[in-house]
């Protein structure tokens, strides 16, 4: 079978961050009232900490450029130096975020486990850990779980590490840069998931479609350290209300996010059909993870071979293709991802074949 792309805009598969902002967002970031939100505060900025607040079932919020800032601001503020901070071993905070470690003076410990959660035991070690050991200031997971391949963790892993924490005097972050994902495919309201952290912090810039920015939330003690932590970090900003006001469009958009999760599993079908073993886990969101080493290729390798074939997606791991669904893909794009992969696997199956056989 061939597909002939030429003709036709690429899809872009990369990541739910390609997303442009809506007409309703421009029109929105037009109008909205501004103020320095340095000095009296930023009309807008403050509508969107106040009403993302509220839908965490938080005291309060704080507007900042990126999750990954959030991320840091909340280290800064749970965790001083030489204490140490516990992360999900695959998460986007220790893998990806490395600013946490560097700029806080923490001490980092992993603790891995399956579909983006804790191994319960592993934990308990280290937080019951005798002689020469740190003092366990906060713990972090994610959710959805990017490296996870969206998965979602489930709220009663999510309690029982938020208790255990509790218990040792730590505190408990989520990153939710894609926690209205995650709310939607466990069918709850956001702050069903907030409930089990002391912070949260959530992106408005992925499937919700903003250009930029992100909120933390948390307790009005918590906000009030973090905002002095934020204007040290240089993440003040003058004018916020501009993309601010694109954020309160962005809260109004988490309904349509399981559109996203519908067509993932749809792209996931027609995956698996063309072959089997690319598909070793059913995706709960908006992110599929493919695994391509059957075919003797390398990600890298697809992804050129995909390219040619109109589908753009990211190399994840050696073997491993990451695919992430977004407001931009519809039902026909579906299709023909799905017709491409086809396309490409055929081409790399077969010259796997033929290298074998020489």
């Amino acid at each position: 079978m061939t597909f002939d792309s030429s003709d036709l805009p690429a899809i872009d598969l990369r990541s739910d961050t390609v997303t442009l902002p809506t007409e309703a967002m421009y029109e929105r970031m037009r109008s909205a009232p501004l103020g320095d939100d340095a000095l009296d505060g930023d009309p807008t900025a403050r509508e969107l900490e106040g009403r993302t607040a509220e839908l965490l079932g938080k005291a309060a919020g704080l507007f900042l450029p990126s999750c990954t800032m959030a991320n840091l601001v909340a280290t800064l503020v749970h965790a001083g130096r030489a204490e140490q901070v516990i992360v999900q071993a695959d998460s986007h905070l220790y893998n990806a975020e490395r600013g946490a470690a560097v700029l806080t003076g923490a001490f980092f410990l992993p603790i891995g486990g399956p579909d983006g959660t804790m191994e319960m035991a592993a934990l308990h070690d280290a937080l019951d850990a005798r002689g020469l050991r740190l003092r366990t200031a906060m713990l972090a997971l994610e959710t959805s779980h990017n490296s996870a391949g969206g998965a979602v963790p489930p709220l009663v892993h999510m309690a029982e590490v938020h208790a255990l924490a509790a218990e040792r005097g730590a505190a408990l972050h989520i990153d939710g840069a894609r926690l209205f994902n995650a709310a939607t495919f466990l069918d709850v309201e956001a702050d069903r998931i907030a409930a089990h952290c002391d912070s949260v912090a959530i992106c408005l810039s992925k499937g919700l479609s903003a250009p930029l920015g992100a909120v933390l939330a948390g307790s009005l003690s918590f906000i009030e350290q973090a905002r002095a932590v934020r204007r040290m970090l240089g993440g003040q900003q003058r004018q916020a209300g501009i993309v601010a006001a694109a954020g309160l469009v962005a809260l109004d958009m988490r309904g349509r996010l399981i559109e996203d999760h519908v067509r993932t599993a749809r792209l996931a079908d027609l995956l698996h059909a063309v072959e089997p073993s690319l598909v070793p886990r059913f995706p709960e969101t908006n992110i599929l993870l493919v695994d391509v080493a059957a075919s003797g290729h390398s990600a890298a390798e697809w992804c050129e071979t995909l390219a040619t074939c109109g589908v753009l997606v990211r190399p994840w791991r050696r073997y491993t293709l990451r695919c992430v669904l977004h407001r931009h893909i519809d039902d026909d794009a579906i299709e023909r991802a799905g017709r491409a992969f086809a396309t490409a696997a055929g081409q790399l199956f077969r010259a796997r074949a033929v290298r074998d056989r020489s």
